[in-house]
């Protein structure tokens, strides 16, 4: 499922205070976005505990549980887990990873809180969560009944408020400073390939490794660094993760080039923080011009006059970064105005 709107971290908290008291809520995502997390918050915010149960690992009697002859009827036991005397959160994780048996014994848990003769506790919540197809992921078709008894919403990643999180949470410093500088390195689409890639959850696990080698307080060998980096996050990111660590005692370079207090690095040495701060350029470039010429504010005409000019000095020290910072790379494209004074003032960096 592929919805047309999506929901930030904060919205998916939001609707769930608000919906899954009186339905019960579908949660879509690709991995490591936070979907397990979000809902043992709410669970906490709302004071119940949260029993989590794993679509993937289940079979149809871990639901339904098991039958128990009483004189001459039979009823089904439902597993101590769901059959609990007071509210609770319970969340069906991975739940479109499960086989269709088991989507079928979920029908009345979702739709009428029960199995069989056992009703779920009043004040209880069921809320489901699954990747998408297109997430190289163990997922299965839906079935159509399952799809409409719940209430649908895809969460997205929202960098602000994953730093407001982060910094509650103490993430390592060099990975929280480096997501504000590139924040759309926080999450990267999976890969169809083997490979690490950079999701909420995995910058996580970056800091722990960090903090677990006490980066900061003492000195890393680069290669046990590297192998952090690139065991963690997507490579293009975990390279530009390394050129930032390696200029860390300078995190201001950008703004003070910026500024005209500071030149790019010219020195082959640092090639590699050359790269960093050029992908950061262009990434602020990205976020900061308006699609519209006419909405220029007195900040974005200077950062516009500035940066014609270091594009320019950038030229100078290597044509081919020069070329990256106003590339169309991964479909983001600088606006066309803008462009077409870059065209007019530096016709070699389009022409070559």
């Amino acid at each position: 499922m592929n919805l047309p709107f999506n929901v930030t971290q904060n919205e998916l908290s939001d609707l769930l205070l608000n919906i899954s008291p009186v339905r019960p809520v579908f949660i879509w995502g690709a991995p490591g976005t936070g979907k397990s997390a979000l809902v043992q918050k709410f669970a906490d915010d709302v004071g119940l505990p949260c029993v989590s149960l794993l679509g993937s690992q289940l079979a149809p009697e871990d639901i339904i549980g098991i039958p128990k002859i009483e004189g001459e009827t039979s009823c089904f036991i439902p597993p101590k887990m769901i059959a609990r005397k007071e509210p609770y959160v319970l969340f069906l994780d991975e739940l479109n990873a499960c086989s269709q048996e088991v989507q079928k014994a979920f029908y009345s848990l979702i739709h009428e809180r029960r199995i069989g003769e056992y009703h779920l506790p009043k004040g209880s919540v069921v809320i489901g969560a699954g990747n998408r197809s297109q997430d190289s992921a163990i997922v299965k078709t839906m079935s159509s009944a399952l799809i409409n008894r719940m209430f649908h919403v895809q969460l997205t990643v929202n960098p602000n408020q994953w730093l407001e999180w982060a910094y509650s949470e103490n993430i390592h410093s060099w990975v929280t400073d480096y997501i504000t500088q590139r924040p759309d390195h926080l999450f990267s689409e999976p890969p169809k390939t083997e490979e690490p890639y950079s999701t909420p959850r995995s910058w996580h696990m970056l800091s722990d490794a960090l903090k677990e080698y006490g980066a900061g307080e003492k000195n890393i060998p680069e290669g046990i660094l590297r192998v952090l980096a690139y065991g963690s996050v997507s490579p293009k990111h975990a390279g530009q993760f390394l050129a930032f660590v390696k200029q860390a005692g300078n995190k201001n370079l950008l703004s003070k080039i910026i500024k005209g207090e500071a030149k790019f690095p010219s020195d082959p040495s640092q090639r590699d923080v050359l790269y960093f701060v050029a992908q950061s350029f262009r990434s602020k470039l990205l976020m900061e011009l308006p699609k519209d010429k006419q909405k220029l504010d007195n900040n974005t005409q200077q950062l516009t006059h500035r940066a014609k000019a270091m594009i320019k000095d950038l030229s100078h020290i290597s044509l081919e970064i020069a070329q990256m910072v106003v590339s169309s790379e991964d479909d983001k494209v600088l606006p066309e105005w803008f462009m077409l004074e870059i065209i007019r003032d530096l016709p070699r960096l389009i022409n070559r």
